[in-house]
């Protein structure tokens, strides 16, 4: 037994049930209380967003990503926004500019020509202006603009049906679910929707935080499916111009020709982000206008994909991104998307059956660590370096194998089992300690306290007497005839009369005294704050119970014993251990001599 109680996986094993049962008391917790299920679901999501947020920004700085140098973004950034005003005298600028700017770039026979920008009616357009636009964008094939959906239900914009030619044809063979379902849209010019351009959603899924870390390249509108602005154009890019079956495959990826978009169960794609700083090559407008006055071509447009948005502050479409700079540009969000779809970069989160599997993981080696400890010291230490190196991990998984393991609920995790193997810990030393002090103390075979106990509380009991002024009284007993016991039907029946003895000693004993193996067949019981008149008293119902009772000496045979016993109290008959011992002794053999079965007296 005590052997089995020291053995490690004894300990490791009383630290998984402390796990288990922590756990399924926070789950039970957490289903029967709303409020706190919420309060928790969203304090880790936030932190584990967080937790993306510093490993993306991480791998920014290491420059672990290379963006795509044939993506080229046309910013309206401020100062061309001020040249602009200065040119036109009005913002936004009349929209047949916008046609000088396709037809100039068209000669050099760019990819593509993405317009992150809303050509709506406007009461400041005019006609000429709306159909040198229309017809630009009608003529090249390889232009693309923006249109917003949204779930407004006023009577001043009604939903419109869209062409059928903008509806993607979306075969899911998954468990994804599209979240980015909308009722409404804010239509661009019916011109541009009806005509030949390529039309994609603006739209851009934010966290609760507000920050934009993944988007859908695809969403729900009057239960037809239409892509993301920039997804309909990467998809063209490396899937042809006709592509327009897409496939959510069993993995929940979303294929596009030989490329695999893992996406979230609400459809989302996770964006793996190159940083603004000297990533993407970015023109601002005014350079391309003043080129344009000049007529000349020294921006370099060759078989590029250009995107073209604003990104000066006063224009309002930046938005909050994971990695350092913090704020990025619409168009600069639209081009990591389209760059992830070219590399086939998209980050992947792992499922909630693999995070359950890191975190048992986590777990088991915690525990595992403090078991084979024997130091403190190291035990904490070495789960100190575990979580660093796990953070590493967790940093360098996503950084080269674009994997997002979960970094919050296995670090906590690791706390709560570093705490609960110390307690696993604790409960077994304090169950072993009481084995080992049981094993010191207590008598094997009558179960009774042993010879050395019995010393030793006889002592303590002299010592309290003598302090409080009071008396107690000792007992000795012996079994009568043990011997012929012994003799007649074998040790084993000596040793179950030994046993049963002890057992009513100690039945018929309060709990106060202590009933102890003196050695051989005899016995003693110290009464603490007893007197000699109540300790004869008690000797003789002793004496009785056992004469009364039938002992069992072996699985066919029963039979009766006896015992003899002296009587000590002190101080009246004694005033050391020794001496109380002797006059029992004394008292035991008067007992014995004069016919047993009795309580004896001092001569």
């Amino acid at each position: 037994m005590k052997k089995f109680i020291q053995t490690k996986w004894f300990t490791f094993g009383t630290y998984l049930l402390l796990v288990m049962a922590t756990l399924l008391i926070g789950f039970v917790l957490l289903q029967n209380n709303r409020t706190l299920k919420n309060v928790f679901t969203s304090f880790f999501e936030v932190a584990e967003n967080r937790s993306f947020d510093y490993r993306q920004t991480l791998k920014v700085a290491h420059k672990q990503s290379v963006p795509n140098k044939d993506i080229v973004l046309l910013e309206i950034d401020d100062a061309s926004l001020e040249m602009l005003w200065d040119k036109y005298g009005e913002w936004p600028i009349p929209r047949n500019v916008y046609a000088d700017i396709i037809n100039h770039i068209e000669t050099q026979k760019p990819q593509a020509i993405i317009f992150d920008l809303m050509f709506i009616k406007s009461m400041r357009a005019t006609a000429n202006a709306d159909k040198a636009l229309i017809t630009a964008m009608n003529t090249n094939d390889n232009i693309y603009t923006g249109m917003t959906f949204d779930n407004q239900t006023t009577d001043v914009r009604l939903p419109i049906d869209l062409p059928e030619r903008l509806k993607l044809n979306l075969d899911n063979k998954s468990n994804t679910k599209i979240k980015a379902e909308f009722s409404n849209c804010r239509p661009i010019l019916a011109e541009l929707i009806n005509g030949n351009v390529n039309i994609g959603s603006t739209n851009a899924q934010r966290s609760s935080d507000g920050i934009i870390r993944k988007l859908s390249p695809i969403v729900e509108y009057k239960d037809d499916y239409y892509p993301l602005l920039s997804f309909s154009a990467a998809s063209h890019y490396v899937a042809g111009k006709d592509f327009k079956d897409y496939v959510i495959n069993k993995n929940s990826e979303l294929e596009v020709g030989d490329v695999r978009i893992p996406l979230t169960k609400d459809g989302d794609a996770i964006l793996n982000w190159y940083g603004k700083s000297g990533t993407h090559t970015v023109y601002p407008m005014y350079k391309l206008v003043k080129e344009m006055d000049a007529g000349v071509h020294n921006l370099d447009f060759k078989d590029k994909i250009i995107i073209i948005g604003t990104s000066a502050m006063s224009l309002q479409d930046n938005k909050s991104v994971p990695v350092q700079e913090g704020v990025y540009p619409g168009v600069e969000v639209h081009a990591t998307f389209f760059n992830n779809i070219l590399d086939n970069n998209f980050i992947k989160q792992t499922s909630p059956v693999v995070n359950a599997f890191i975190i048992l993981t986590v777990v088991a080696v915690v525990g595992l660590i403090v078991m084979y400890s024997a130091s403190t010291v190291f035990s904490t230490l070495s789960t100190i370096l575990f979580t660093i190196g796990y953070l590493f991990v967790s940093y360098y998984v996503m950084s080269e194998a674009n994997l997002w393991i979960p970094v919050v609920l296995p670090v906590i995790a690791i706390v709560l089992a570093f705490a609960l193997s110390y307690l696993a810990k604790y409960l077994i030393k304090s169950r072993d300690f009481e084995y080992q002090y049981k094993l010191a103390t207590i008598d094997g075979l009558t179960e009774l306290y042993n010879h050395r106990y019995f010393q030793d509380a006889l002592r303590n009991q002299i010592e309290t007497a003598k302090r409080y002024n009071q008396h107690f009284s000792l007992i000795i007993v012996d079994i009568d005839f043990f011997k012929k016991f012994n003799d007649t039907y074998g040790h084993q029946a000596g040793d179950a009369v030994l046993r049963q003895v002890a057992q009513t000693l100690k039945k018929n004993s309060r709990a106060t005294d202590f009933v102890c193996r003196y050695g051989g067949e005899e016995m003693s019981i110290i009464l603490p704050n007893t007197s000699a008149e109540e300790a004869l008293n008690h000797a003789n119902r002793l004496c009785k119970a056992i004469a009364e009772r039938e002992f069992q000496l072996n699985a066919t045979e029963t039979g009766n014993v006896t015992i003899s016993l002296g009587v000590a109290t002190f101080p009246e008959n004694a005033e050391t251990a020794q001496e109380l011992i002797e006059y029992s002794d004394k008292c035991l053999y008067y007992a014995k001599e004069h016919g047993r079965n009795q309580v004896g007296k001092h001569e």
